[in-house]
């Protein structure tokens, strides 16, 4: 963790963009998960550039292992094959597996933030509606700065990803806007 020197004291989390799609709708959300993970790769790109912290949280698919190449190559099929090539980790981006929605709940991400003194959260992935909403409640409540690019998060419903962002701006006083 000592490769980082975090001045601005912001990180980049990737929530669920490893995905396998296999569920009710997934066909719907691969599909709009393609365009905001070219959004995101810009968006590590600039965090790279930059020497901020890029941490992927993701789901664990019952492995249990936080070992990022077991879960791309469980995830690996004809729906999530080009996100994955387009957003799948760097050797130096962080990887840590969650239990449920909430990138917070269950995980070593607020040590992790701690450790990497990080007051402020850039959110991406999908859903919108569900772990990233929930993942941004969560960093509201332990009183990070939280910026969630509109372009860079997707739901199943365009409705539901905008009822998300209207959420995170006007409860959790989060940015929405395009990094």
């Amino acid at each position: 963790m000592g490769t980082y020197e975090n001045k601005s004291q912001k990180a980049l989390l990737i929530i669920d963009m490893i995905n396998n799609f296999d569920f009710s709708n997934g066909e719907v959300l691969a599909k709009k998960t393609l365009p905001i993970a070219k959004n995101i790769q810009r968006l590590k790109e600039q965090f790279t550039n930059e020497g901020l912290p890029i941490i992927y949280i993701n789901d664990h698919y019952n492995l249990w292992q936080a070992d990022v190449q077991r879960i791309i190559s469980h995830c690996q099929n004809s729906l999530s094959q080009e996100i994955i090539k387009t957003i799948q980790p760097n050797s130096n981006d962080l990887f840590l597996i969650k239990p449920k929605h909430s990138a917070f709940f269950g995980t070593a991400l607020n040590t992790l933030l701690y450790q990497l003194n990080i007051r402020s959260l850039v959110i991406t992935g999908i859903a919108g509606n569900i772990c990233v909403l929930f993942t941004a409640n969560d960093a509201y409540m332990r009183e990070y700065s939280i910026h969630v690019p509109h372009n860079a998060i997707a739901s199943v419903d365009d409705q539901d990803n905008e009822y998300s962002l209207k959420m995170i701006k006007n409860v959790l006083k989060g940015k929405i806007d395009p990094l």
